[in-house]
């Protein structure tokens, strides 16, 4: 079956008749050849733990490209398994533990509010273009160091990679060329003048002889700015619709912004911005809900699925913040979890805190939430309000 089409359209309708089939469906993956989808609660969580589940595309029988990334770019934190994996997560990890960020709080807050207050006080406007974006780039940029001058539509490149546009082929690859060469001159100005941010932080990292090479310098600079844009912003897109779409909900975690870090969680379980995580390769033959997955052959695991599986979430379609939602997984689980989830956190609870709290009055404009075309992520092309 090849259900690509109807899960573009309406993921959640299809994941549900995919969990009360079989817990794991073959299926065409992005690259032509077979994956097997995983579907249920229980079995992605298994997967997502499981060592005989590679990240390392060596491992893929038929050969998986995915991007097609060049090498400076593919040595990155997803392609990679232990003892590589855990050596550059070590290397790197001490840039977004929960006091360092907590340091961010303030400068988000700031410019979060700059951004709402160029609004004005009443009008309409895209919350993507004009508030999610551009906070999400900011901060990500004042986090890597990357100059003014420098910032440019992180926007357009992210949407080439994560869903390219068939009628135009040739912008994945003039993306990825851009990116390429965005890196390199960057990384060249922060070794010859070095500032006190995480890219400069990381041309010299070391720990008991350890130290990055070029390429692997340069895709962990690409996975941070291409996950730290690309999650955060679609976080913060798909909570504000939710919420909106929520007045019931909305109106408590106004009349207590105490409640919004709970909120964060479960809007994150019930329309977080990754559908699937980073495919997977059977290193073996292996057992997984009941099916037999052969070696080499692509897992998919269906992150969205899991999380709305009634077997784990009592009413898993309904947004309820008061709910116990320990255990979701939208931010993935075991060594590969999300390695900036604290940042993903704290910004969504800072971005919807200041919007609320900048317009009491804000409402959905009176057109349908346009979804971005894309297997992997679940993401607005725009959201249209008036306040």
């Amino acid at each position: 079956m090849d259900p690509a089409d109807d899960l573009i359209k309406d993921p959640y309708r299809v994941y549900q008749r995919l969990r009360s089939t079989s817990p794991v469906h073959p299926i065409a993956g992005p690259d032509g050849t077979t994956a097997w989808l995983v579907t249920r609660y229980d079995h992605v969580r298994q997967a997502l733990l499981d060592p005989r589940l590679s990240l390392d595309k060596r491992h893929s029988a038929a050969g998986y490209t995915g991007f097609a990334l060049p090498p400076a770019l593919d040595a990155n934190l997803l392609n990679m398994d232990p003892p590589d994996h855990t050596r550059i997560r070590r290397l790197v990890s001490r840039a977004f533990t929960p006091s360092r960020i907590q340091q961010l709080r303030e400068p988000i807050g700031k410019t979060a509010d700059q951004l709402l207050r160029a609004l004005g006080e009443h009008g309409h406007t895209d919350l993507i273009a004009s508030y999610a974006a551009p906070l999400s780039i900011t901060v990500i940029c004042d986090l890597l160091g990357v100059p003014d001058r420098h910032r440019v539509d992180f926007r357009g490149w992210t949407d080439a990679l994560i869903a390219p546009d068939p009628a135009h082929p040739a912008a994945t690859r003039d993306a990825i060329a851009a990116m390429l060469g965005f890196f390199t001159t960057l990384l060249a100005d922060k070794r010859h003048q070095p500032a006190d941010d995480l890219l400069s932080d990381l041309t010299s990292v070391r720990e008991g002889g350890d130290a990055l090479s070029e390429d692997e310098l340069m895709s962990l600079a690409f996975l941070i700015l291409l996950a730290g844009f690309e999650n955060t912003v679609h976080l913060i897109g798909n909570a504000a619709l939710t919420l909106l779409q929520h007045p019931e909900q909305m109106a408590l975690v106004r009349e207590d912004p105490t409640r919004l870090p709970s909120a964060i969680e479960e809007l994150a379980r019930l329309e977080g911005p990754a559908l699937l995580a980073i495919r997977r390769f059977a290193i073996e033959d292996l057992v997984l809900g009941g099916v037999t997955v052969p070696a080499g052959q692509t897992v998919l695991l269906s992150l969205a699925a899991a999380n709305r599986d009634p077997e784990r979430f009592k009413n898993p379609d309904r947004l309820d913040i008061g709910r116990d939602h320990t255990g979701h997984l939208a931010l993935g689980l075991g060594i590969h979890y999300c390695l900036g989830a604290t940042l993903a956190r704290t910004e969504a609870e800072i971005a919807l805190q200041t919007l609320l709290a900048r317009f009491p009055d804000l409402q959905l404009a009176d057109v349908e939430p346009q979804w971005r075309p894309s297997l992997r992520s679940r993401s607005l092309t725009a959201l249209p309000v008036s306040y």
